[in-house]
């Protein structure tokens, strides 16, 4: 074997050595003058990496959204949420939705019982949650914001009185809010008042124009069957039914008018026609003698007793001699600050015109008041008696006579 050896050859493997140690000598020196450079790389590196890996996820996630949340809620019969392209937040709101698709589906309780529910004026969607959660109509009140502001509703749910159920969805709670009931006021019109205290009745609580409601009343055009046997000219005294009323704040006093009346035609029952037709009294005169019963009793079991004493005395042809009527001929009485004068015995001694149940025989024009159904159920199922007097205690009851001498002993056991 020959141990020659290339001098050139040496030197090239020499050269190539000092070449390469030079470079590794520049790589360590780069990374000690910047030894933080490669780890910021890294971190950047990570972040873009995690940055593109959420967008993917969020992207696969809308779209799954969009191509099976709908129809997964839809079919369950609930609400269902549509993803839009092109809006990040009503996508994630869409999203979140559907995902809690049972909690805006099903209501917060099962009653049926009405809950009254008010929203003020300016009442944000986020106070109306608040509130709706403590009346137990909602359970999660940030659902409901955020369900009102997916809809696109925030400013169009109004403020008013409203009636909602535990039973109702958060959508139909939604719905129901948007059209609130027109303001109302509810007022009793009390049994035994005239015609003229039922329209200041009506005007002091804010319904209506009261001389507005007396022209419309006094005018009794009005064409229900009940009214048909009033003789011509006669007004709605005595039909301008009793009882307690929800009025709209945007009822006119033709629409009062109507409503009492209505109920009227109501409550005067086919059964209670048949028996005035069997008396062979007419709607109107068993309305004019419950009129004089309603204002004349005080206590509801002598009802029947005084509508038999009217009526007994009518067969007989006596006169009817009711208080009442007078007191409903003289009108209002600027001293006691009444419709209804305390009576002197002068005063029933006065010729009042027909009114004048003293002077004239028979019934008198109409009726004096709106009796209630007491009163006229009175009237068509009168107490069965021979009595032809009555005497006021003064205890709210009356003493019953069958002839004047008895009267007379009450007169003056009882003394006025």
């Amino acid at each position: 074997m020959s141990s020659y050896t290339n001098p050139r050859l040496n030197r090239s493997r020499e050269e190539s050595e000092r070449r390469l140690k030079e470079a590794r000598d520049r790589r360590v020196r780069s990374g000690s003058a910047n030894p933080s450079t490669p780890l910021w790389r890294s971190l950047l590196r990570l972040f873009l990496l995690l940055l593109v890996v959420g967008t993917a996820i969020l992207a696969g996630g809308l779209a799954w959204g969009r191509l099976t949340l709908r129809s997964g809620v839809a079919g369950s019969g609930g609400t269902s949420f549509t993803l839009p392209t092109g809006n990040l937040e009503a996508q994630l709101l869409g999203l979140y939705l559907s995902v809690r698709g049972s909690d805006v589906n099903n209501p917060a309780g099962a009653s049926d019982e009405p809950v009254p529910f008010t929203v003020r004026l300016g009442d944000t969607a986020a106070t109306i949650g608040d509130r709706l959660r403590q009346v137990g109509m909602v359970r999660d009140a940030e659902l409901f914001r955020l369900y009102v502001r997916y809809q696109g509703l925030d400013g169009r749910l109004e403020a008013g009185e409203y009636t909602l159920r535990a039973s109702m969805t958060l959508s139909e709670i939604v719905t129901a809010l948007q059209h609130s009931r027109a303001a109302a006021f509810t007022v009793t019109v009390r049994e035994g008042l005239r015609t003229e205290e039922v329209a200041e009745l009506l005007a002091a609580a804010g319904v209506v124009n009261g001389a507005q409601f007396l022209t419309v009343a006094k005018s009794g055009r009005f064409d229900y069957p009940a009214l048909k046997d009033r003789p011509a000219g006669a007004g709605l005294e005595g039909y301008l039914f009793p009882d307690t009323y929800e009025i709209a704040a945007t009822a006119t006093a033709t629409q009062v008018v109507d409503l009492l009346l209505g109920t009227f035609e109501q409550r005067f029952s086919p059964a209670m026609r048949q028996q005035a037709a069997d008396r062979r009294l007419t709607i109107f005169q068993v309305q004019t003698v419950a009129s004089l019963v309603e204002r004349e009793a005080q206590l509801a079991g002598e009802r029947p007793v005084i509508a038999g004493v009217y009526l007994n005395r009518l067969a007989k042809g006596m006169a009817l001699e009711a208080d009442s009527t007078v007191q409903y001929a003289l009108g209002y009485d600027a001293k006691s600050r009444s419709w209804w004068k305390p009576l002197a015995l002068d005063d029933l001694r006065k010729d009042v015109g027909p009114y004048s149940t003293y002077l004239s025989l028979g019934l008198p024009p109409g009726p004096i008041c709106s009796p209630g159904l007491a009163a006229t159920q009175a009237v068509l199922q009168p107490a069965k008696t021979d009595y032809l007097y009555y005497y006021a205690k003064g205890d709210g009851s009356h003493a019953f006579a069958r002839t004047f001498e008895e009267h007379q002993d009450n007169m003056r056991k009882y003394g006025r």
